[in-house]
Parts: C-alpha cells; structure tokens; sequence
C-alpha cells in the first residue's frame, strides 16, 4: 500500500507517518530541497529505511511542482498548513489555500484511492450551539485569518478533489500523552508562564479565584494521529459520513484544564471559577471601544507581554460551538483508540514545556549582554551584597563604580575586580551626608557620563524593639537618613540624565520585612518601606523615558549586618553570592519587583486578614528576643553584659527551623 503525505515533518504529521509505517506499504513524503534534512532525521528516528520516501515538490507551485510522479496512491494525506495564530493573513492564505489549490491539482493529475485532508474544528467560526460533523458552511462568522483559510482549505477540499474524500476536523492539538512532546507554543500553553509565575510567587495550597471559561476542547497528538490512520483505513460501509471530528466528547472548560495544568506545575489552584457569563457582562461592543483607549490598551499590552500572550491568542482562545463527534465515536468503538482525561498526562505536558519549550530556556542569559560597555553605580560595595554584586558586573565587562565610605575597603575590591579582567573605579562617599552624595554624584557623571544602572543596596538595619526605642528616636533618624534620603537624594542627582538619554534602570535593594511587617525592625522596614513607596510612584513618571526601576524584597542573607544576632543562626539565609544572583538577574529581565513567595504570601495575607497577620507577629515577637545590642540602658551598659545572649526558646527553635524548610 502507498501513502503519499503532505506536512509529513509536522507535528501531526511525523505522528501520523509513524502510525503508517507500522502497516505494510511505502510512505511518500513531499519535502522542499531546503528541509530534506529534517525528512532524513524523521526516517532515521522511526527506523524506516526506504520505506519513507522524499518527494521534491513545494506547496507554492502549482500541482506542488511535481511532474514525472507515476507510483500508484492509496491514500494521500494532506496535512501541511500553517497552524499558526500569531502569522499574519497573506502567509495563511499562501500556506492553507494556495498550498492546498496546488495539492488538489496534483492529486487529481495522479492515481489516489483516496483523499484525507487534515482541516480544524476552527472552520466553526464563532458559531453557537452544536457544530455536527455533517455541518460546514453554517453562515459562521470566521473572526481570525486563521480560522477563514481553514475554512477556504476544506471548501476547496470539497469543492475540487476528485477521489473518494475524509475530512479530519481535530481539536486544539497538545503534546504526546505518553511523551508530553510537543514542537511549539499554542493554545493552552499560552498560560503556562502565569502558572509558572503563580508557583514562584505563591506556595501550592494557596486558593485563587479565576474565570470558569468556556469549553476548551484539547487533544493529545498521538490520539489524533492514531484516530485518523484508523478511520483512514476503514471500508465506507462502516462510516457513518466523510467529516470527523477528532475531539474529546466530554471537554473540560477553560478554568478546569488549566487546574490540571496548576496541579502538574505544583502552583496554585483556582479554588473559586466565575462563569463565563459574569465575565462577559460588559458588552462586546463596549469592551472593543475601551481597548482603544490608549492607555487601557498599553496596560493591557504590558500584562499579555510579561505573561508572553499573544493578543491574537487571548482573542481567539474559546470556541462558542459544542462539537457533535458520534460518527467519529461509532467508527473508534472497540479500537481502544480515545481521548485520555488531561489528569493522566497533564504531568507529562508540562514537563516537556518547561524542559524544553519555556521561553526563558532561549533567552539571553548572560550578564554581559546587559551590562557591557554601561555604566553601573553600586553603593555599599565595600561589603556584602554589593561587593559580590559589584564582582559579578565587572566579571560580565561592566564599568562598576564602587561607592561606599572606606576607600581602603574599595580599593581592595577595585583590584580584585580588576584582576578578574573587569573595569571599576572608587568613589568614597558617606551616603548618610546628603551634601557628600552631591559631591560623589556630581563627581561620577563628570567622570564617566551618564549612569546606566544604580544599584542602591547601601542600607542600615536595626533590630530593636519599640519597647527597646523609647528612648532612642535617634535610631529611626539615623536609619531613614541612610535608607531612604541618602536613596532618594541619590536617584534625584542621577535620574534626570537617565531620562535625557532615554534609558535607565534603577535597582532598589528592599527587605522581606516590608511585606510581612516583621515586629523589632519598626526603624529598618519604615525607611525601606519609604523607599518603596517612593518607586512605585516614581516609576509611572519614568517609564516613558525608558526608565525601569525595579525592587527586590531580599530575605535574610548572611553578611555582617545580622552576624551580631545569633538567633539568626537557626533561620532560612541566602548567601551574599545568591542574593547577588538575585539583583543581577534583576539587571537582565527588568522586573518590577524581585519577592520570595514567603513575603508574597505574607503581603496577600496581610490584604485579607491583616488582624491575624498580627497575631502570628505577635507570637514571633514573644519567641524571640532583643538582641542584647538592643537591651542597652540609656548608659550604654547591655543587660547580661559579658555573657553569651539568651538562648534560644524551643518555641523560637520551631518556628525557625519551620521557616527554613520554606522554599524562596
């Protein structure tokens, strides 16, 4: 038996060649001169020697550019088109209705049994009730290019095809149920980075209120590939019709398939789905007029580009139409041949993505393609954070400009870095003097030009308890001086030429503590606090310069500011190396905000039940104590002087140790 197939490299089409060749018979295969290699890599894979055969032709010619093609066909299968929402109309139409025009013309010039043409439930259209199998031209409306050159394919199917004729009308086609392998992002796949976000954000019992949405009809490939070379093969007096739809007879609804989803990623759940009505209370009509405002659209641009949605997908992601499939039912019946339930290989599907499709596996990577040939101020560099920050830059070929008090200490690091292949320059500075940041600030434009990056990681912490602070408002002065004006002062000197030359980033190093409004660090967290605030306005006044200004909630890292604090021993701490990761790849994605998902738990927790947030923050501050720094009489005598500081309590030991097995 001979097979001819068109689109046999595709994703169903490689599935379905594979199904074909498990039968007798040789598999012709139309391939361009340029993509024969990918026809070899298919043979080789399943093993076919010469039972798969390359045919050069090209769908843009007429009768594909064949001629002299005298073997006898059985079944020919065409299945190559452009299942693509994003590709703009006149490569749709080239690709679906053209390449499908030449394909009819050179099946009609040869010898075929029979014709199998590989169409989509998108023909439906926004069509609304049951979409039969015999149905076709309905008077639908087609909303996408995509759906229109679906539908003008099968009509020239219908309309030009001289053999015996097969319609396959598959679902939204996903990765192989046993495998989860798929060849690119689509439909449902769309979501998975917000998954991904939510699961970095949020820990997985967390409840999330979502849309219900409306049907989503999926399958897995090798259902399709296996239902049609089955049905390809049957007798007509065992059909029912010509036209199948290859769809799941039970589909779950858009909030159901992505909790399959959320439940193989380990993110959050959507606990509570809206129906689809309540989502569409606002007119369509209405909704459409919004989206041209311009600012409703950029904002909706801004949330589908972090998310990597294409509107066209948003757009087009539902169908109206319930999908009949009896006749493709009746003629599966016994064959063992059926659409798996998602639970079963939802695991498998995300797996593969994440392994092999997610975006960010293609992305740049490298500091230094950020980072080369700018300029990149860092405060606090003499230490810490900023030192391993500081080392990193220079490594990646960034000009570091050093900034912190001890020149000795930023000397030392000037060199290292220098040693490592790196450019850096010293520029001493008390950040806590606003006159001395005028002098630095100025000195460094003069120097070497506008600022690229700043990186304000400068700060002061201070555990102390209000109880402890009575007497002592001079801590929250000296706190606020260092942390939030000596932060702001800075920005206001650097930020006018960031605008000027239309480009910026600004990287403030906050604290976990803001988010979870941790008891003893009242002084600490109300200057970093500020500092936030201060962003958050600042940025939508920037952002049109191309200004980006990003804050990351460090949690607890292990340098000199909380060595004196032993009770910290016990706690979950990131080394300076990992949280300098952390503001460099900062540095590349330009997020607006870095958070653990232990202070973004703890912030969502705060918005809904901010009394019992306290409670807790009370336990934890009964547990553990001031530091014996912290219990200094006004005389500047500590209680306990001369001995090792309290214990720690066996509450505050498993509240620790319950802490370190969260993962940031």
């Amino acid at each position: 038996m001979n097979y001819f197939v068109t689109g046999a490299t595709g994703f169903i089409g490689r599935n379905l060649v594979e199904q074909l060749l498990q039968r007798d018979g040789r598999v012709y295969a139309l391939v361009r001169e340029g993509s024969k290699g990918r026809l070899d890599a298919l043979a080789e894979r399943l093993g076919a020697g010469d039972r798969l055969v390359p045919v050069p032709g090209d769908l843009s010619k007429q009768a594909l550019g064949i001629e002299g093609f005298g073997e006898k066909i059985d079944h020919f299968f065409h299945l190559a088109a452009i299942y693509d929402i994003q590709s703009d109309e006149d490569t749709l139409r080239r690709a679906n209705v053209d390449g499908t025009r030449h394909t009819i013309e050179f099946a009609n010039s040869i010898d075929v049994g029979r014709f199998h043409h590989t169409s989509s439930i998108a023909v439906a259209g926004k069509f609304k009730g049951l979409f039969r199998e015999d149905m076709f031209d309905e008077g639908q409306k087609l909303p996408h290019a995509y759906h229109a050159t679906k539908f003008e394919s099968e009509k020239l199917v219908r309309e030009m095809v001289e053999a015996p004729l097969r319609i396959y009308r598959p679902g939204i086609v996903i990765g192989n149920s046993e495998t989860g392998e798929m060849d690119k992002i689509d439909g449902p796949y769309y979501l998975f980075k917000l998954l991904q976000k939510l699961r970095h954000a949020l820990p997985e019992w967390f409840p999330l209120a979502g849309p219900e949405g409306k049907n989503l009809n999926i399958v897995p490939v090798d259902f399709v590939a296996r239902a049609m070379d089955h049905i390809a093969h049957m007798d007509d007096g065992d059909l029912y019709g010509n036209t199948f739809h290859l769809v799941d007879p039970k589909p779950l609804t858009a909030g159901q398939a992505l909790n399959e989803f959320a439940k193989a990623a380990h993110a959050p759940r959507f606990a509570m789905r809206m129906d689809a009505n309540l989502t569409n209370i606002v007119p369509p009509q209405v909704a459409k007029g919004l989206m041209q405002i311009p600012t409703v659209k950029g904002v909706r641009n801004q949330i589908l580009h972090d998310l990597e949605i294409p509107p066209a997908a948003l757009e087009n992601r539902e169908f109206d139409a319930d999908f009949d499939a009896r006749d493709t039912q009746r003629a599966l019946t016994g064959t063992g041949i059926a659409v798996p339930p998602l639970s079963s290989y939802a695991t498998k599907i995300w797996d593969y993505w994440e392994r092999n499709l997610d975006p960010d596996l293609f992305r740049e990577r490298s500091l230094s393609s950020v980072v080369k040939d700018k300029v990149i101020v860092v405060t606090g560099a003499s230490s810490g954070i900023g030192r391993e920050v500081a080392k990193k830059i220079g490594e990646a070929g960034g000009t570091v400009v050093l900034v912190a008090r001890t020149r000795e200490k930023l000397e030392e690091l000037q060199n290292e870095v220098e040693e490592a292949g790196g450019t850096a320059h010293v520029h001493p500075a008390d950040l806590s003097d606003m006159d001395d940041i005028d002098r630095v600030a100025d000195e460094i434009v003069e120097q070497h030009g506008a600022v690229d990056i700043l990186v304000n990681n400068a700060g002061r912490s201070i555990r102390r308890s209000v109880e402890a602070s009575y007497e002592r408002f001079h801590d929250y002065e000296r706190t606020m001086q260092l942390n939030y004006f000596g932060a702001v002062k800075l920005i206001l000197k650097l930020i006018p030429h960031m605008r000027e030359q239309k480009s910026g980033h600004i990287i403030n190093v906050s604290s976990i503590g803001v988010q979870t409004n941790t008891p003893r660090f009242s002084a600490y967290v109300a200057s970093k606090a500020a500092l936030d605030a201060f962003s958050r306005c600042m940025a939508p006044e920037v952002v049109g310069d191309g200004v980006s200004v990003t804050t990351v909630y460090m949690p607890l890292v292990r340098t000199p500011m909380i060595a004196p604090t032993s009770i910290y021993d016990a706690f979950p701490t990131l080394s300076p190396e990992e949280a300098a990761g952390l503001i460099t790849d900062a540095i590349l994605d330009k997020p607006k905000r870095v958070a653990t998902r232990l202070g973004t738990f703890g912030q969502i927790l705060y918005s809904i039940s901010p009394k019992s947030v306290d409670q807790i923050m009370n336990a934890a501050y009964k547990i553990f104590p001031d530091s014996k720094a912290a219990r200094k009489d006004k005389d500047g005598a500590a209680e306990g002087d001369g001995q090792k500081e309290q214990e720690m309590s066996t509450e505050a030991v498993a509240m620790a140790y319950l802490l370190r097995g969260v993962h940031f």
